[in-house]
């Protein structure tokens, strides 16, 4: 009989070495919209199951100025909740835009906005088709989304209609606006960098 079959195993080999796991990031998503956008980044969120990224999604339904002076309030009073703050808005009516810009200064964490000119209907519009002429307004926009989700509205945006085709809009998205940093160009929209943000 082999008696070092029968002696216990030194205490170092019996413990196991505790699994290395990389943190999460965690995005806070601030939406300029009520209904679309944080419909949209849900849908994505909930499609992606990314575990490397933890994202929370609220609207409040104001300027681009205000959403990035409220998300940066958010980012504050939560300390060190979050890694990362994007900031989802129009172009449409407003003009504050240049002071969105620079609040993203005063955000203790890494501020990206996310800007759709004219829309973020032109988000959604890509990926169905490319548009390369300018838009005036979500007006402008609607009666070409509706060719391809002819029941589009606002308030009941399904996800599963758009999921197929997001590598299109992240290519067209691209070729309107390579760098995703000029909302001047109408129409762009840099918001494939959030898709990206979210599947990395």
């Amino acid at each position: 009989m082999n008696r070092a079959r029968n002696r216990p195993l030194p205490q170092e080999k019996l413990s196991r070495r505790q699994a290395y796991r990389e943190p999460r990031r965690r995005l806070l998503v601030v939406c300029g919209g009520k209904e679309t956008e944080p419909a949209y980044v849900n849908g994505l969120r909930q499609q992606l199951r990314n575990p490397a990224v933890r994202v929370e999604v609220t609207a409040i339904g104001r300027s681009p100025s205000q959403v990035v002076e409220y998300g940066v309030k958010q980012v504050r009073r939560a300390a060190d909740t979050y890694d990362e703050l994007w900031c989802v808005v129009d172009v449409d009516q407003f003009s504050d835009l240049p002071k969105a810009a620079a609040l993203t200064r005063k955000s203790p964490v890494p501020t990206t906005v996310i800007v759709s000119n004219p829309c973020f209907e032109l988000w959604l519009l890509l990926h169905f088709a490319d548009q390369r002429n300018p838009l005036a307004c979500y007006a402008d926009v609607k009666p070409l989304l509706c060719k391809h989700v002819p029941d589009y509205e606002k308030n009941t945006l399904l996800f599963a209609t758009y999921w197929p085709r997001i590598g299109g809009a992240v290519d067209r998205a691209k070729r309107l606006e390579p760098d995703g940093t000029d909302h001047r160009v109408n129409p762009s929209t840099n918001m494939w960098r959030l898709v990206e943000a979210m599947s990395s």
